[in-house]
């Protein structure tokens, strides 16, 4: 069984990253003011100290605690490192996402101690604190003696008491407003400083300071306090997963696996490392990769075969170096499982060149290129250039700025010459052509793909079931409609048309769009929408009620049977012949064509789903990539 000690936006992430598990877990929170979507995860609450997180894990069997609580919880963080040592539990560190420390513009302070003596220090007047409720009795010898500090709090009668038992003045209280500028309150103020702490991407930092800087106020910060070494580190819902699924190898039915895109960028950065591992250290079996939703997991890497060397090609003199990651699909029916992804690095230098300890990351340029087994587009509207490699515009950037992280952490400064990254796949384009690639124009191997980076396998059966319990929550909102979504892209789009709905209204359906009219049907919910991506669409009007793309694909001959049925002329049958992906229809087609197109695409999707829901009124919403909705 799981713990998971939570109350932040972190624990909500770790909830959900649970959720996926289908099977119980514990939730705590010191309060019960946090809203928590669960259908599988138990609530608990009250503050726990050694004694009472002891009883707890022992009463409720806890194999592993997950502590998302806040980064300055010490002694929370110190509770949980005491029980798991007494018990021997494992303990992940759900940690926030931290930009770069400004050395520049901030003044940073060691602890609330530290602060009172630098504001003392530079003689500060009015001061504005964005610390908490929890810090105004740290802070009070200051704003007993201060003339003008103010405090910023969450608007919870909780934490109106416990500024009122400190004595804090309440005309000297302010409240937070989800999603108000942060510049509204500083322009009313005018404070001389603000107080802030290290509190991550996901507290406002940046936010924060930016706000303070364009009004040229003053920023004092305190540092987070550094976690217990006996803490696994991760900082995403991704490496959340992925560590227990390497400690609890039974709590997820199906494994997660890496793109082929995070294999390449892990490939990339080990290479770069070789390159300018000039002391020779010890080489990781794992390094570093972060995944575009801004999070970093660890990828194991091949065993280094060759040191980096030195060669010559017409003329220019080359440092390079190669690494390989083997594709790890988790349990994700992925025929590139088990295949080399290869990365070579070579930077250009000549002997009069700096020594590569002394080449940097400040200025220069990253080239992604394809090798052996990657493929060639030859056919537009896939967003990448006719003859250039298959390697999508997420991996590609994924690759870039992995390679320069890397360069940053080495703290290598001011590189003149460009790096050239080539990816390669031994035996990519036998596997090629096992794949769909040939119909959409890639030729000669496989595509370098991954839009999140991590590939998450789901059974159908736990998929399905995962829909019917999120719509049994929608339903009992008493929401009027319930909203059927792909996912997040179109869901963003639907939610504006429905502003009005609770967010638990909206379902991801993902491709099982017939089971999941059928659960709505089941639950006899009388209205539904269902919003779709116009790839999505084509093969649902076709028949197909399982969209994946392992199950069918667009099928042209069809296409060209929608247009000839609502009159469209010869320009569309001739966009519809050199189309790769359903989405160019978008800019492709005129706006009478379009418009008639599309109005025949609902109807046939009618024709298909409406049976489905016999004794409800369905809406189907056909949603372009920019968010134009067609009904």
């Amino acid at each position: 069984m799981i713990l998971i000690l939570g109350g932040t936006t972190e624990g909500r992430i770790a909830a959900r990253t649970l959720e996926e598990a289908g099977k119980p877990f514990y939730y705590s929170t010191k309060g019960d003011e946090q809203e928590v979507t669960m259908h599988h995860g138990i609530r608990l609450h009250g503050a726990m100290d050694k004694l009472d997180l002891g009883r707890c894990c022992r009463e409720h069997n806890i194999q592993l605690l997950v502590d998302a609580a806040h980064p300055f919880a010490i002694q929370l963080h110190q509770t949980v490192e005491k029980v798991a040592h007494t018990l021997n539990l494992l303990v992940i560190r759900f940690e926030r996402i931290y930009p770069p420390r400004d050395e520049e513009h901030i003044t940073w302070c060691d602890d609330f101690e530290d602060a009172i003596r630098q504001i003392r220090k530079e003689d500060i007047f009015t001061l504005l604190a964005l610390t908490g409720v929890q810090s105004i009795a740290k802070l009070k010898p200051l704003w007993q003696e201060s003339a003008c500090c103010y405090f910023r709090i969450l608007n919870r009668e909780s934490s109106r008491r416990l500024a009122e038992r400190e004595g804090f003045p309440q005309k000297y209280l302010h409240y937070y407003h989800a999603g108000e500028d942060e510049r509204i309150l500083l322009q009313r103020l005018h404070p001389e400083a603000i107080l802030i702490k290290e509190s991550g991407l996901s507290g406002g930092f940046n936010e924060k300071v930016e706000a303070a800087l364009q009004e040229g106020i003053r920023i004092f910060a305190i540092r987070r306090p550094p976690m217990p070494g006996s803490f696994m580190i991760v900082n995403g819902e991704h490496g959340l997963r992925r560590m227990i699924e390497k400690h609890l190898p039974d709590f997820y039915p199906l494994r997660s696996g890496l793109t082929t895109g995070t294999c390449a960028a892990a490939a990339a950065v080990a290479a770069t490392w070789d390159i300018f591992n000039v002391q020779r250290q010890p080489r990781p079996e794992e390094f570093p990769v972060i995944l575009p939703n801004g999070e970093t997991i660890y990828v194991p890497v091949e065993e280094q075969e060759l040191y980096p060397h030195p060669s010559c090609v017409n003329d220019d003199w080359m440092l390079e170096a190669d690494a390989t990651v083997i594709k790890d699909a988790g349990d994700d029916p992925d025929v590139t499982n088990g295949m080399q992804i290869k990365a070579n690095v070579a930077v250009p230098f000549r002997f009069d060149d700096p020594t590569p300890a002394e080449l940097g990351a400040d200025d220069y340029t990253v080239i992604v290129c394809g090798g052996e087994g990657v493929g060639i587009v030859t056919l537009s509207g896939l967003g990448l250039e006719v003859g250039g490699p298959a390697i999508n515009v997420t991996p590609r950037k994924m690759i870039e700025n992995n390679v320069k992280a890397c360069l940053q952490r080495l703290g290598i400064s001011k590189q003149p010459n460009p790096f050239a990254v080539t990816i390669s796949v031994p035996g990519g384009e036998e596997i090629a052509r096992r794949t769909f690639n040939p119909r959409l124009g890639i030729e000669g191997g496989i595509s370098i793909i991954g839009t999140s980076g991590i590939v998450k396998p789901f059974s159908s059966e736990a998929f399905i079931d995962s829909i019917r319990k999120s719509m049994e929550v929608g339903r009992a909102t008493g929401s009027p409609r319930i909203v059927l979504n792909s996912g997040a892209k179109s869901e963003k789009y639907v939610r504006g048309y429905y502003p009005e709905l609770p967010v638990q209204a909206f379902i991801h359906y993902g491709n099982f769009i017939g089971d999941t009219i059928k659960i709505a049907a089941d639950l006899e919910i009388k209205a539904v929408t269902l919003g779709i991506m116009i790839g999505k669409a084509v093969k649902l009007a076709e028949g197909n009620l399982d969209t994946h793309s392992k199950q069918v694909t667009m099928n042209k001959d069809f296409l060209r049977e929608v247009a000839l049925s609502t009159g469209c002329g010869g320009e569309t049958l001739a966009v519809i012949e050199k189309i790769t992906l359903a989405r160019e229809l978008w800019t492709l087609l005129s706006a009478e064509d379009l418009q008639a197109f599309c109005s025949r695409l609902l109807e046939l999707c009618h024709q298909y789903c409406d049976p489905l829901l016999p004794e409800g009124e369905l809406t189907i919403l056909l949603i372009s990539e920019e968010g134009k909705i067609i009904t």
